[in-house]
C-alpha cells in the first residue's frame, strides 16, 4: 500500500529557478526512506509541502488519507507558558478531554446517579480505555526516560528551554502520538549518544512509515531501507542504506564517465571522417552524400551527459612543529556550579599525535571542560600545556565579534590579509562571488561554522579542540572536514556525538560520566564493546543469588571444624586473589581483558570479605 506519492512536483521561489523539478517518488506503507542532498537543496521544503504548510507551483502529492501524520521540524513552537510536561500532553489532546469530561460526570454520579449519566460514563470509559487512556502516564514516563528528559525538566516552561532540549521535548511528543507516518527533519541533531541509539530502536521496531532528513552517516546505515537522493531538483534513488548508497553512486559516475569518455572518443573519431571525406567529397557527390549521412548520425546519436563532480574545499590546517613529548597535563582539576558537581580529581596526560574523543551524556559537562583547559572557565587544580604547544579551538556554539560586516570584511579586519588572500581563503571554502558580500549574522549555522573553519585554518597550531564539529553540516561538508583532520599531524581533542566521527578518528576514549573522567586508550569499537561487557558483568553480579552464610550449629567441636574450614577457604581466597593480581599486570595492554579480570577480582573480594564475616561469627 502506498503511504505517500509524490509525481512531478516542481516548487520554485525565483521565476526560471526551480528548487525541486519534476520529483516523482513513491513510500510504500512500513518503509524508512532518507532523504539526502546539500544543504539548500529542498528538502526541508518538501517536508513543508507533503505536511501542507506550503503549496507548491505543479505537480502531485497524495498522503494516505487513512493514516495520521507527525513531522519532526528544526524550530518546534508552542503557546507561551506551555510546560514541557503540558507539550508531552498535548499528544494526548483528544484523551485529556475525554477525562476531564469523565471526571465531571463523576462529580455529578456522585449527587445524581442517574441512568443517562451511567449510560454516558460508562460509553467514554470504554472510548477511554480502549484509545489508550489508562497506559498514558506509562506512555510518557517511557518515552520521556528514552531520549532524557527528566522529571525536574519536565514542570519547566517550554519556552525556557534550548534549542536542542525543544527539538528532543517536541520529539517525544510526536512519538507519543502514534502517528502512522512520521517526518523526521534532522532528528538526531541535538540528541547525545544514548539517546540516538534508543531512537535507532524505535524506529527500527515502528511498525509505520518514516521518512527522515539527516546527516548522521551512522543513523542511516542503521534505519534506512532505501535513499532518495534530491539533486538539482530531481531525485535519485537508491535501494538500500547510506553505506550501499555510497557505493552505488560511485559506480554510476564511473560507469557514466566511462560511457561519456566512449561516446566522446567515438564521435571525435566520427568527426575526423567526415571532415576528411568532405574533403574527398568535392569532386566526388557519393563521398560527399556519405559524409552528410554520418553527420546526421551523429547528430541523432543520444549523447551521455558528462558526470558532475560535487565543488570540493582545498583547504588544510596549517601546522606548527611540536617538540618534546607531554602536550598538556591536568591535575586535580575539579568545576562546581554552587551544589552540583561537574567533575572532580581530574588526572589526564596527553602526549603528541594522539586523538582523543571526549564522550558523554548532554549536560555532563564536555563543554565546560574544553573551555577548563583554555582558560575560559575557572576551576580548581593544575593545567599545564607544554611549552611549543599552539592550539586552535572551534566551539559547538560560533558567535563573531562584528556579526554585521560581511565575509569578505570580516577577513580583512580579523585575520589583516590583502584583498586577494581574503578572496583566495573564502573560496577554498565554497564563498564565491556574491556570497562573500553576505552578512555574519545571517549565515547558516552550517556557513557560520564554515567561516571559523576557513579562519582557524590559517593559524599555525599543534593542538586542534573541536567542539561537536560536524553540528549543521551536510554530509559533504562533513567529509571535506574529516579529510583535512586526517591530514593534521598534531593532537585532537574532540567532543562529538557523530559516531562516524568518532570511529574514524578517536584512538583514546575520554568518559565523563558521574562527575568522573574514565580514560580509554582504544577506540570506539573496542570502547563500546567495554562498556557491554562491564554492563554484563553488573546484570550478572545483581541477578546472581546470594551466598546463603552457614551458622554453626551449636556444640563447641561443631564450631571448631567450622572455623578451620572456614580459614582453608579464607586461604584459598587470598590465593585467588593475589592471582588475578598477577594477571592485571600481565593484562595491562588489553583492555578488554584487564577489565574481565577486574570485574573477577572485585567480586573475589567481596566473597572473600562474606568468609571474613563467617570467620569472626563462628570465633564468637
Amino acid at each position: 500500500m502506498v503511504d505517500i506519492s509524490v509525481k512531478n512536483l516542481t516548487k520554485f521561489f525565483v521565476i526560471g529557478e526551480n528548487l525541486l523539478e519534476d520529483l516523482s517518488f513513491e513510500i510504500q506503507e512500513g518503509e524508512c526512506v532518507a532523504i539526502l542532498g546539500r544543504n539548500g537543496c529542498g528538502k526541508t521544503t518538501l517536508f513543508n509541502i507533503l505536511t501542507g504548510q506550503m503549496d507548491y507551483d505543479a505537480g502531485e502529492v497524495y498522503i494516505n488519507p487513512n493514516k495520521k501524520m507527525g513531522l519532526i521540524s528544526q524550530i518546534p513552537r508552542f503557546s507561551e507558558g506551555y510546560t514541557v510536561e503540558d507539550v508531552l500532553r498535548s499528544a494526548y489532546a483528544p484523551l485529556m478531554a475525554m477525562r476531564k469530561k469523565m471526571e465531571q460526570l463523576e462529580t455529578e454520579m456522585a449527587t445524581n446517579a442517574d441512568k443517562d449519566l451511567l449510560r454516558q460514563y460508562d460509553s467514554l470509559s470504554n472510548r477511554f480505555q480502549s484509545g489508550g487512556g489508562y497506559d498514558m502516564d506509562v506512555q510518557v514516563d517511557k518515552i520521556s526516560n528514552g531520549l532524557g528528559i527528566t522529571l525536574q525538566q519536565r514542570a519547566q516552561e517550554f519556552a525556557s528551554l534550548s534549542g536542542g532540549e525543544k527539538t528532543r521535548v517536541n520529539l517525544a511528543r510526536l512519538l507519543l502520538e502514534q502517528t502512522d507516518i512520521l517526518l523526521l527533519d534532522e532528528p538526531t541533531n541535538h540528541l547525545d549518544l544514548k539517546n540516538v541509539i534508543w531512537l535507532e530502536e524505535y524506529i527500527n521496531s515502528f511498525k509505520g512509515t518514516v521518512l527522515t532528513i539527516s546527516h548522521d552517516r551512522y543513523f542511516l546505515d542503521r534505519v534506512a531501507d532505501r535513499v532518495i537522493e534530491i539533486v538539482d531538483g530531481h531525485g535519485e534513488f537508491y535501494s538500500g542504506n547510506y553505506s550501499f548508497y555510497i557505493e552505488e553512486k560511485q559506480a554510476r559516475f564511473n560507469l557514466q564517465l566511462k560511457q561519456y569518455e566512449q561516446e566522446q572518443a567515438k564521435l571525435k573519431q566520427l568527426g575526423y571522417t567526415v571532415e576528411r571525406m568532405k574533403g574527398w567529397g568535392i569532386n566526388n557527390r557519393t563521398l560527399y552524400r556519405r559524409a552528410m549521412s554520418i553527420q546526421h548520425r551523429m547528430e541523432r546519436i543520444k549523447k551521455t551527459e558528462k558526470p558532475k563532480t560535487e565543488k570540493t574545499m582545498k583547504a588544510t590546517f596549517a601546522q606548527k612543529d611540536f617538540s618534546g613529548d607531554v602536550v598538556l597535563q591536568t591535575r586535580n582539576v575539579s568545576k562546581s556550579f554552587e551544589a552540583r558537581t561537574l567533575f572532580s580529581d581530574v588526572e589526564l596526560k596527553v602526549e603528541g599525535g594522539e586523538r582523543i574523543a571526549l564522550l558523554g551524556d548532554n549536560g555532563t559537562g564536555k563543554s565546560t571542560f574544553i573551555k577548563c583547559l583554555l582558560g575560559e572557565e575557572t576551576c580548581t587544580g593544575k593545567i599545564q600545556f607544554g611549552p611549543a604547544v599552539k592550539w586552535g579551538y572551534l566551539p559547538q556554539i560560533i558567535r563573531f565579534d562584528h556579526p554585521e560586516r560581511t565575509l569578505y570584511d570580516t577577513m580583512l579586519y580579523e585575520k589583516n590579509c590583502s584583498p586577494q588572500t581574503a578572496r583566495d581563503r573564502l573560496g577554498a571554502f565554497l564563498f564565491q562571488g556574491e556570497d562573500v558580500f553576505k552578512k555574519v549574522g545571517e549565515l547558516s549555522g552550517g556557513e557560520q561554522s564554515r567561516l571559523r573553519l576557513c579562519m582557524l585554518m590559517d593559524e599555525k597550531i599543534n593542538l586542534l579542540i573541536l567542539d561537536e564539529p560536524t553540528n549543521h553540516l551536510d554530509i559533504a561538508s562533513r567529509e571535506w572536514i574529516e579529510a583535512a583532520i586526517e591530514e593534521f599531524e598534531g593532537v585532537l581533542i574532540f567532543v562529538s556525538h557523530d559516531r562516524y566521527f568518532i570511529e574514524k578518528f578517536a584512538e583514546r576514549i575520554w568518559l565523563l560520566e558521574d562527575g568522573r573522567i574514565q580514560d580509554y586508550k582504544c577506540g570506539y569499537n573496542k570502547y563500546c564493546s567495554i562498556l557491554q561487557h562491564q554492563a554484563a558483568q553488573k546484570e550478572t553480579v545483581a541477578t546472581a543469588p546470594k551466598e546463603k552464610k552457614e551458622k554453626p550449629k551449636g556444640g563447641t567441636k561443631e564450631s571448631d571444624k567450622l572455623v578451620r574450614r572456614l580459614e582453608r577457604e579464607i586461604e584459598k581466597q587470598e590465593q585467588y586473589i593475589s592471582q588475578l593480581d598477577k594477571d592485571m599486570e600481565a593484562a595491562a595492554a588489553d583492555y578488554q581483558e584487564l577489565t574481565r579480570v577486574l570485574a573477577e577480582k572485585e567480586s573475589a573480594e567481596a566473597k572473600l570479605l562474606e568468609l571474613m564475616e563467617q570467620w569472626e561469627a563462628a570465633q564468637s
